[in-house]
């Protein structure tokens, strides 16, 4: 208890550097400022941050133009994707931040929001998984419904929810079916598709030679023609999901934190059921970088996982 309180009046003078947005704009709208180290409110509890990630979504989220639906409460910490350790006990944990805040040192959140993390992960690798791995859970299983004998085509599996929804098909006894770069070809087969077809080889129903699908999951940003072409590429009963450009008939998908899918999640990591490899690891100082690059189109697919500068860390 003495402990406890000492540490209650240390921390409003200690600090943090942490990425912080204060209008909507571009990149060079995100900085990096020294704050004070969150004081837990009643009921949450402090995290020191192993890492967070980069999401696409946030390019949307910090450009505004999301800000009808998910206005920021300005000044914004960005960071969705949370892996670092409880400091009043030492537990290891991941979880889904809706509100932001991983993309500094420190975080206060409510316990609840968060799960034991994998074991048999390195903490800072780990923050690749509640995201992108809560988002192919729920388009797989929910939106789609796949299992054991489904057929599948993931569109666009190369990036970060591909790896994930790849594997957890396979691991649910579908057979999949991926387009993807030649760059990510190797890796999305190393997942567990069966067959893989370069996207940029020409129209997918020659490619698929008119075997129907039971699933179509889009995770790619298509125009509009090749949108309205996937539901043609289904058989009797079949079912469109995207999580990126909505599918004419198909299902928008706008995936929610869920502890106990999150929790499953690191159940089959642990089993060696589901591998996180993250395509990068960078300082957070680089997380405008990070935004400019994937705006440009050349950053690395696959999650970029962002790690705090542990010597700006508070002493707490």
């Amino acid at each position: 208890m003495n402990e406890t309180r000492q540490n209650e009046t240390r921390q409003p003078a200690a600090t943090m550097r942490a990425a912080r947005v204060h209008a909507y704009g571009g990149p060079a709208v995100i900085r990096h400022e020294e704050v004070p180290v969150p004081v837990p409110a009643p009921g949450e509890v402090l995290v020191e941050v192993a890492a967070t990630s980069f999401n696409p979504s946030e390019l949307a989220l910090r450009a505004g133009l999301l800000r009808q639906v998910l206005p920021l409460d300005l000044p914004y910490v960005p960071g969705w994707d949370l892996a670092g350790t409880v400091v009043a006990t030492g537990e290891r944990v991941i979880g889904r931040l809706d509100s932001g805040g991983a993309a500094a040192p420190y975080v206060s959140v409510a316990p609840d929001l968060l799960v034991p993390a994998p074991r048999s992960l390195p903490l800072a690798a780990a923050a690749a998984i509640p995201v992108a791995g809560l988002t192919a859970w729920q388009a797989l299983f929910e939106a789609a419904g796949i299992g054991r004998g489904s057929r599948i085509l993931i569109n666009g599996a190369g990036g970060g929810v591909g790896a994930f929804a790849v594997q957890l098909a396979r691991w649910a006894g579908a057979t999949v079916v991926a387009t993807a770069s030649p760059r990510s070809a190797p890796a999305v087969r190393r997942y567990g598709a069966q067959r893989v077809i370069d996207h940029t080889a020409g129209p997918l129903r020659a490619a698929l030679e008119g075997e129907p699908l039971d699933a179509v999951l889009n995770l790619a940003p298509l125009g509009p023609a090749a949108a309205a072409a996937l539901p043609a590429l289904l058989g009797p009963g079949g079912v469109a999901v995207s999580v990126a450009t909505p599918i004419p008939g198909g299902i928008h998908l706008v995936a929610r934190r869920d502890t106990g899918q999150l929790s499953r999640l690191v159940a089959l990591v642990d089993a060696g059921d589901l591998e996180v490899a993250p395509a990068a690891v960078r300082p957070l100082a680089d997380l405008a970088d990070v935004h400019a690059e994937a705006e440009a189109g050349t950053l690395v697919r696959g999650k970029t996982i962002l790690v705090p500068d542990a010597s700006r860390r508070a002493s707490l």
